[in-house]
């Protein structure tokens, strides 16, 4: 019988990623002391003490399991998740969506980890990641001023805490290749970029589409802690400042050419690859803050992107979070430092699920590592398995946030045309998939 530590994990942050981590690891037996700084100290975003507080949305997302939260959902009801767990017991008709009655629930989550023998709860600042011992950092995208600092320092890195403008993501197999064409600028180096091309008429429409297509609200919060950057401009700011202005930047023409025709164009809209099997596509120079109803409407404008399929729409808001590409392996451990893990926003993970999601697989590579066993990575045919290879191994240089999406898992060995029916497949696959490593892996019996 295996002999259980008497010296307990460090979880920092009870949020959802927090939560989840800490349930997982006194389930297996290993004691574990875990540290929520409210109600000492609150965040501008927090309301109540309680862990696992949904400060935003009352959704996980939509239930069915074709869509890449409802399999992430299913993902975590195979695995025992306490989140998922919960979500379901406090469930509130959502039409397609897993919604609850947020008060409850952490109410619930926060009795349920306090009556627990092996969690001792601290309610107090951690202004450092502690020295020694096995470390779970889960202290979100509002990290305490002091937490930040000290990070920064063992990470030896600056990392992100400012107004942050993303672009969105399209899927690479809805993009028009028939209009956008491969190229590089000057034919430097390879081909690497999709280029969707606009003649006059059709730059000067989007321009003026984009100047008065509607913003989304910041919060008062984020407003007040602003920074912007000039080379991370909106681009409905860039728009404003003159009909021209996009040209002069990212939409520049200037060295990129259709091999396949020889023609040049007046304006030109660049997709970046974001992963390395070419299947997502990064917007580039499209940070933007406006709504998500409204980037679809108007980046739909864009020749070739007429039926494109969004994974991530831009975003702007206060944001926290390290860059995970070169910190952490796919076990969410960190590089320099495999004793201490990571999870939730903080890693770059977007979405309630997501950070349940990472909470779960560090929870369980903590206890792993307390009892002495193999830390473990999950089958990347998976979504959890899929999104936490994404984030150790997409591109440091241009590392944004990802949220759970189709996009991001290896494609089928047989092309399906039909997206519900493609989304149905990998659905299966994960799920056989997972079943099959609990029972090789996790030594579990999961029922199908």
């Amino acid at each position: 019988m295996m002999n259980h530590p008497q010296t307990p994990v460090y979880v920092i942050g009870a949020g959802l990623a927090g939560t989840e981590a800490a349930w997982q690891i006194a389930r297996a037996g290993v004691p574990v002391v875990l540290h929520e700084m409210r109600p000492q100290q609150m965040t501008p975003a927090h309301h109540t003490e309680h862990f696992a507080e949904l400060v935003c949305s009352n959704s996980f997302g939509a239930k069915a399991s074709d869509r890449a939260a409802g399999l992430l959902h299913e993902e975590l009801r195979q695995l025992d998740s306490i989140v998922i767990g919960k979500a379901d017991e406090h469930e509130v008709p959502a039409g397609g969506a897993l919604a609850v009655d947020r008060g409850v629930f952490s109410a619930d989550l926060t009795a349920t980890l306090a009556n627990h023998p092996l969690i001792e709860l601290r309610r107090e600042e951690v202004r450092e990641i502690p020295r020694e011992g096995i470390v779970v950092l889960t202290s979100g995208p509002l990290t305490s001023a002091a937490l930040a600092e000290d990070l920064q320092r063992f990470t030896g890195m600056e990392y992100m805490s400012f107004f942050d403008a993303a672009s969105p993501i399209v899927v690479g197999e809805s993009i028009n290749r028939e209009i956008a064409f491969r190229a590089s600028r000057y034919d430097k180096g390879d081909a690497d970029y999709l280029n969707c091309p606009m003649n006059r008429e059709e730059y000067l429409q989007f321009w003026q589409e984009l100047c008065n297509a509607e913003q989304a609200e910041v919060k008062e919060f984020e407003r007040e802690s602003a920074k912007f950057f000039e080379g991370c401009l909106p681009i409905e700011e860039m728009a404003k400042r003159g009909e021209d202005t996009m040209r002069y930047g990212p939409l520049k023409p200037v060295g990129l050419t259709d091999g396949r025709t020889g023609d040049r164009f007046y304006a030109v809209v660049q997709l970046r690859q974001e992963d390395k099997a070419g299947q997502l596509w990064n917007m580039v120079g499209f940070q933007t803050n406006l709504r998500w109803g409204e980037q679809k409407r108007v980046f739909r404008s864009i020749p070739g992107l007429e039926n494109a399929e969004f994974v991530r729409m831009g975003v702007m808001h206060r944001n926290t979070f390290i860059n995970s590409p070169q910190l952490l392996e796919a076990s969410l451990q960190f590089k320099q430092r495999p004793t201490v893990l990571a999870a939730g926003q903080l890693i770059g993970t977007e979405g309630y699920t997501a950070a349940a999601a990472g909470g779960w697989l560090a929870g369980t590579n903590a206890a792993r590592l307390a009892l002495g066993l193999e830390t473990v990575q999950l089958p990347g045919t998976t979504m959890m398995g899929a999104l936490f290879e994404f984030i150790s191994s997409a591109s440091p240089k241009h590392y944004q946030p990802m949220p759970p999406n189709f996009g991001i898992v290896p494609q089928l060995e047989r092309k399906v045309k039909n997206k519900r029916e493609r989304y149905g497949k990998y659905r299966d696959r994960s799920l056989a998939d997972l079943r099959t490593w609990c029972r090789e892996v996790l030594k579990l019996s999961v029922a199908a």
